[in-house]
C-alpha cells in the first residue's frame, strides 16, 4: 500500500525524529511511503485563534497538497482532529467541498490507522519501562481515540502500563489557552504531572507532542525525574531489528 504522510509543523520544526520514526514503522510493515515536501500547516492555530481567513488559506493549500485518493497518516490527533471537525466550517458547500471531503475520509492519526485500518496491535516491540498514558483532548473528544494507543502499548514486551487518575483531563496547553490563562494552565499541568508521578511511571506517553511539550516544560522547570515520550518514538525504539 502507498501511504501519504502528514507531518505537522510542530513535528517538522521541533521533533522531526518522530516523523522519521513513523516512516520507519510503516515501512517495517511493508508499506511504501510518500512525503510531499510542499506541505505546511493545516491551519489549526490560526483557526482556533479566530483568524479564519488565514486558516482557510492554509486549509486550501493543505487540501491541494494531498490530491491522491489514498491513506494519509499523521502523528498528531490534534491536527487530524482539525481537519475532521473544523474543515467543514471552512469549506462546506464551497468550491473545495468534494476535495475536503475526500481528505477527511483518507486522513488518520497514526495509532488509529495501525489498529483500525491495518488491524495491527503487536509490532513485536520491546521497551523495558513503567509508563502512564495521557489522553489528549483532541484524541478523545474530537476523533474518539482512546483504546488504540493502549492496545499497542499493552503488546510491548517489558512495558508496564499504569493508568493515571483523570488520564483524559486536559494538560493545560490548549493552544493559546496556556498563554492567555497562564496561572490556570500551570495548575492544570501540575495536576497532570502529579497524577503521572503517583503511578511511579518513568514516562508519560501520548499521541500529541503539543501536550507532551507543555508537560515537559513543567517537568524541566521543577527538575523532576519523570520523562515524556511520543508513542511513535517508543514503538520505533522497541522495534526488533
Amino acid at each position: 500500500m502507498t501511504i501519504d504522510i502528514f507531518v505537522p509543523c510542530l513535528i517538522d520544526q521541533y521533533f522531526p525524529q518522530t516523523a522519521f520514526n513513523m516512516v520507519k514503522i510503516l515501512e517495517k510493515l511493508g508499506h511504501e511511503i510518500h512525503y510531499n515536501t510542499n506541505q505546511t500547516c493545516c491551519g489549526q492555530t490560526a483557526f482556533k485563534n479566530g483568524y479564519w481567513d488565514e486558516a482557510k488559506m492554509l486549509g486550501e493549500k493543505f487540501i491541494n497538497d494531498f490530491p491522491n485518493n489514498r491513506p494519509i497518516v499523521g502523528p498528531s490527533a490534534s491536527c487530524v482532529g482539525m481537519v475532521r471537525k473544523y474543515y467543514p466550517e471552512l469549506f462546506y458547500n464551497t468550491s473545495m467541498h468534494i476535495e475536503f471531503r475526500q481528505l477527511q475520509k483518507n486522513l488518520f492519526e497514526f495509532t488509529e490507522f495501525l489498529v483500525k485500518e491495518l488491524k495491527v496491535t503487536d509490532l513485536g516491540c520491546t521497551f523495558e519501562a513503567n509508563v502512564t498514558y495521557h489522553d489528549s483532548c483532541s484524541a478523545t473528544s474530537i476523533i474518539d481515540i482512546k483504546d488504540e494507543p493502549r492496545m499497542l502499548l499493552n503488546k510491548v514486551k517489558g512495558l508496564n502500563l499504569t493508568e493515571m487518575h483523570d488520564s483524559d483531563t486536559c494538560c493545560g496547553f490548549g493552544h493559546a489557552f496556556s498563554i492567555k490563562h497562564e496561572p490556570i494552565s500551570t495548575a492544570m499541568t501540575q495536576q497532570k504531572v502529579d497524577h503521572a508521578i503517583a503511578t511511579q511511571a518513568e514516562y508519560i506517553v501520548s499521541t500529541d507532542y503539543s501536550c507532551l511539550m507543555n508537560i515537559e516544560s513543567y517537568i524541566k522547570k521543577h527538575k523532576l525525574s519523570i520523562k515524556v515520550k511520543h508513542i511513535i518514538d517508543l514503538l520505533a525504539e522497541g522495534l526488533p531489528e
